[in-house]
């Protein structure tokens, strides 16, 4: 699966972005998206066959355990975008991820904050109430993303640098299958020690959920997990196939995470204790969720006591789940808080500013 990417997409920006240019290509797309590719003049075959790909619903599919798994990935609120983000760190070690982030420099320095916060708002669109039907947000941003990635994979595949032999595809198949669990299986268990208490039914609804997204995104893994038990299989093998050989890319990437939330020495003093009190918590988070093996490879900044923070809510969310399962009726109350609360934090940190999806202009190196 790290040889295996997503001809069909690839073969409609190879046609027209690589062609007709990014602006053309983009045009259409927003087009389709809101009008149906039917509305879109002379609409390349590419582009018809990309809409007919996401349009043909997979055999599997199964649209209540979708909004199943998407409430309960929404329950987690903030937490489990800090959490995500963390665990990302792990892929850091590894070259097929880390060198397609430092060939291009998305999460370089002071951009790492700004992208991160794009990958939450894709995370919030996806997760929406019916946010994967089609019209939707959600599905609309699962398509921007597929196009930006195969725009990406295309400039890295042409770099004299990249070793197709040693790292496979740029954001291959095989990666993007242990993304999947890391935003379903890996919260669903790890989270615990947070207070939440997903059901394994739950578990396995966000396993789905984020398949579905997986697949409007064309990620279409050879094999995908169908219960618990293979989840954490899939977990064992990725962890005994570890190459660790990234290096100081790595590093670079594990380095700009650990320090996005960090306050601006020139903002207004209140300003920058609430950014300090963030970053702080932050670091915590990454901590807590970040193996001693990876924190102390990477040169992470110590986070103390601050390791702790995550877990002080513990109680009072332990306490609400328990309410949330013996009172069915408290599910809904329960949702619409924590859409809100995400909601706030990510308006918080984003401000005006809308995820745009843009591949990079140019490559770093």
């Amino acid at each position: 699966m790290y040889y295996d990417a997503d001809p069909t997409c690839e073969a409609f920006v190879d046609e027209v972005y690589l062609r007709a240019g990014r602006a053309t290509g983009r045009a259409m797309l927003e087009r389709a998206l809101a009008d149906g590719v039917d509305a879109v003049p002379d609409a390349p075959g590419s582009l018809r066959a990309l809409f007919a790909d996401i349009e043909q619903e997979p055999a599997w599919l199964d649209r209540d355990i979708v909004e199943r798994g998407a409430r309960a990935f929404r329950r987690y609120g903030a937490a489990v975008f800090r959490f995500a983000g963390a665990i990302t760190l792990e892929g850091y070690s590894e070259s097929s991820v880390a060198k397609p982030l430092a060939f291009t420099g998305a999460y370089a320095g002071a951009s790492t904050r700004h992208r991160f916060l794009e990958t939450v708002a894709f995370w919030i669109a996806v997760s929406e109430p019916g946010g994967l039907r089609p019209g939707a947000a959600g599905r609309a941003s699962a398509l921007r993303v597929r196009v930006m990635h195969v725009f990406v994979r295309r400039k890295l595949l042409a770099h004299p640098d990249w070793n197709v032999d040693a790292w496979g595809v740029p954001i291959s198949q095989g990666d993007a299958l242990l993304t999947l669990m890391g935003g379903s299986f890996a919260p669903g268990l790890a989270m615990h020690a947070l207070g939440y208490l997903p059901s394994r039914e739950d578990i396995v609804a966000m396993m789905h959920f984020w398949r579905y997204v997986g697949h409007l995104m064309g990620v279409r893994p050879r094999w995908y997990p169908s219960s618990l038990v293979e989840a954490a299989q899939l977990a064992f093998v990725t962890t005994v196939k570890a190459a660790r050989r990234s290096g100081d890319d790595g590093r670079m990437l594990c380095q700009a995470y650990a320090t996005a939330f960090a306050p601006d020495p020139d903002e207004p003093l209140v300003k920058r204790l609430r950014a300090e009190l963030e970053h702080r918590i932050h670091l915590g988070y990454t901590r807590l969720f970040v193996t001693a093996r990876t924190y102390k490879a990477n040169q992470l900044p110590p986070a103390g006591l601050w390791v702790l923070a995550p877990l002080l809510a513990s109680p009072v969310i332990a306490t609400t789940e328990l309410l949330r399962r013996a009172i069915p009726p408290l599910e809904d109350v329960i949702d619409r808080a924590a859409r809100a609360r995400r909601a706030r934090w990510f308006t918080r940190h984003m401000g005006d500013r809308a995820a745009e999806y843009q591949p990079v202009e140019q490559l770093t190196r």
